[in-house]
């Protein structure tokens, strides 16, 4: 891919000209790439993880979601069991140990590890697509450049939110548990929650899922395709801009990852509390998490019993999280995909 990256056209989006540019890398090859992003980033992401889901899923009105300061006492009178983001972390590591910022770990490695081969496979295959179009007049759908990196981004998370999301259900609700342990391991929660809840345990929530994972996923690859244009025009206009690839993917992915989940917090909180719905819903840290039937009464509760900062709970951890998530997701499958370009060229040789 060398000397098709470093001489870019203009107004070609960065990751839609590396699938065109390193067509010798097969799918396969395309979904480890997206596989060691997701591995890498989910280590970096499990703590705030955690914090983030029991902030979400604990009922109250919390003063300012962007404050560590929180109310004791939940408006119907009962006790709080984290007030804010530092107390969490205390109470966490005291009650269960460092593990505990880990609980369910292992499904949300199957997780990232599945969904960020799926992710960039579709994605690529996306811009593939568009190409394609661009260049055959009888298929040209007039589709603006600026858009098509939303459009595949919006299909590429819906793609692998559908095919991961069991993992995603499992992660939730491991990082739901306390000192109390509903679930010994995977293995353990899987039949559990077939025998409880049947196939549809597995898939809770998933409507509000993919309604969040649209827009996130949209804005998530327009921010980093417009940010990534934008370090490119710096680059011609400015020699110390050159040979920054990395520090490129890194604070492009940051503030991508920041813009598209402040964008969605609401909808992933939604989603989050439907989750954990079920027979064991009063069984985990929080014993108080609300009944659910549906994500339009979760959102009317909410307001109604937290005001409309309780959409917001767990927003703080939450964008900590993206940013350093989305650098290190961008930064690791940008490597990871000239490391094998590179591997490929030294055989051609």
């Amino acid at each position: 891919m060398s000397q098709g990256y470093e001489h870019k056209p203009q107004n070609q989006p960065p990751i839609a000209e590396q699938a065109v540019a390193s067509s010798q890398l097969s799918s396969i090859e395309i979904s480890i790439c997206g596989a060691v992003a997701g591995l890498v980033s989910r280590f970096v992401a499990s703590p705030l993880d955690v914090i983030k889901i029991r902030l979400q899923l604990q009922p109250g009105r919390p003063i300012n979601p962007l404050s560590s300061s929180h109310q004791k006492v939940h408006n119907s009178g009962t006790l709080r069991k984290y007030n804010g983001m530092s107390h969490a972390i205390k109470l966490i590591i005291r009650e269960e140990g460092i593990r505990g910022l880990w609980n369910g770990n292992l499904s949300a490695e199957y997780l990232y590890l599945s969904y960020g081969a799926v992710q960039f496979l579709t994605y690529q295959q996306m811009q593939n697509l568009f190409k394609r179009m661009d260049s055959n007049q009888n298929e040209k759908l007039g589709i603006n450049k600026i858009l098509q990196p939303f459009l595949s981004g919006a299909v590429c998370g819906t793609t692998a939110t559908i095919v991961t999301y069991p993992f995603d259900l499992l992660r939730t609700r491991f990082a739901a548990q306390g000192e109390k342990r509903i679930y010994k391991g995977l293995r353990h929660a899987v039949k559990q929650i077939y025998a409880q809840e049947g196939y549809r345990g597995f898939y809770r929530g998933v409507t509000a899922s993919v309604v969040q994972i649209i827009p996130y996923m949209g804005l998530m690859f327009g921010s980093y395709e417009l940010l990534k244009k934008l370090f490119r025009k710096l680059e011609d206009k400015h020699i110390w801009f050159h040979n920054l690839r990395a520090t490129e993917d890194l604070l492009s992915g940051a503030i991508a990852g920041i813009v598209s989940k402040a964008g969605v917090f609401p909808l992933d909180l939604v989603r989050k509390r439907l989750q954990v719905q079920g027979p064991n819903r009063t069984d985990y840290f929080i014993s108080n998490v609300p009944l659910y039937s549906s994500s339009f009464m979760c959102i009317k509760e909410i307001l109604r019993c937290d005001g409309i900062f309780g959409l917001y709970k767990g927003l703080m951890p939450a964008l900590i999280k993206s940013a350093p998530v989305s650098a290190v997701t961008f930064f690791v499958y940008g490597y990871t995909k000239r490391l094998l370009e590179r591997l490929h060229s030294s055989k051609d040789k």
